[in-house]
């Protein structure tokens, strides 16, 4: 990777590499009826069978829809946040839709407000704080936008979803593989505050053995409270249940308390070190109780985030391990 690919999360991180690589950008749209929610993910892998793809999931009833393109039809650089797929454009600012297969129809246009990504510093350079800089890492992350607006229609399947008014949200994965068991939360729909809670934890290969790292960002009003592996924060407890995952991590500052709670899903697809085979469980429609309290217990925060993103997969039992 360039310094500075790795100082601009969103731009492609793929140019002139050889497999194993994957490259997704997920974009969380959520209508002001909150009616309506899909999330759209452009990418592309290099492996056993080369090609871009453009996977939709109706957060309303689940369903999804995994639609393949040539490698020819991808497009973008390592200079700009802008991807093309076939007639299909992603970027900082708007979105444009022209699918028309067998397996989703899905078209129109729609104008993002202004993004707020998670800072980018030399020495932090977004979400993965120094591992940025560190290559040959299974799977790097970006957050690209905590929350913005929206403005515009998208019909799928027949059926037109206003989203002007809503709240939109953008993050990324590259590398080349996803994890061997992760946990992952997102949710930007708090009733009485601006805020936005995104979280993960994850197996990390780390020279020949692995270790459970995590980064969770709770953007507040503003500031951004960082929980990281790499910052010193640690876990307290973390317990999978049936119907849900309690969570509590600690750093310098701040205990922070996760419950999300587990629905039913819709299947996407997850990249291997060969292909898209992997099977992913991801919900739009789970919640999450977020609490953020001072070491000596002032509550800053307590409140219930709708529309949650709730994936939980892999070797939970190896996850659940200190």
């Amino acid at each position: 990777m360039s310094i500075g690919s790795i100082l601009t999360p969103g731009v492609y991180h793929g140019l002139n590499k050889k497999p194993p690589f994957f490259e997704g950008w997920y974009y969380k749209l959520i209508s002001d009826d909150e009616r309506n929610k899909v999330a759209i993910i452009p990418g592309v892998i290099l492996g056993n069978e080369a090609h871009a793809f453009i996977q939709v999931l109706d957060g309303v009833d689940g369903t999804s829809a995994y639609i393949r393109f040539p490698i020819q039809d991808f497009r973008a650089d390592d200079r700009h946040f802008s991807i093309k797929i076939g007639e299909n454009l992603f970027d900082d600012r708007h979105l444009t839709l022209a699918l028309n297969c067998a397996e989703c129809q899905l078209t129109g246009d729609i104008d993002l407000g202004p993004l707020i990504p998670w800072p980018v510093t030399w020495i932090s350079p977004g979400i993965m704080g120094w591992y940025a800089w560190v290559p040959q890492m299974e799977c790097y992350h970006g957050v690209l936008s905590f929350s913005h607006s929206l403005e515009g229609t998208l019909t799928l399947n027949g059926k037109v979803m206003d989203f002007s008014g809503g709240r939109g949200y953008i993050e990324k994965d590259w590398g080349q593989s996803f994890p061997s068991a992760w946990i992952w939360c997102q949710s930007n729909h708090f009733a009485g505050r601006d805020a936005c809670i995104t979280a993960s934890v994850a197996i990390i290969p780390w020279k020949g053995n692995a270790f459970r790292g995590f980064i969770v960002g709770f953007w507040l009003e503003g500031k951004l409270h960082r929980f990281a592996t790499y910052n010193g924060a640690r876990i307290e407890s973390l317990q999978i249940f049936d119907d849900h995952v309690d969570w509590v991590i600690k750093n310098r500052q701040h205990r922070l308390f996760l419950k999300a709670a587990r629905v039913q899903g819709g299947l996407l697809r997850g990249p291997t070190r060969h292909d898209m085979g992997q099977r992913v469980v991801e919900t739009l429609n789970a919640t999450v109780q977020v609490r953020l309290e001072t070491l000596q217990g002032k509550v800053l925060f307590d409140e219930l985030g709708a529309h949650t993103g709730l994936e939980v997969m892999g070797d939970l039992p190896r996850l659940l391990r200190a």
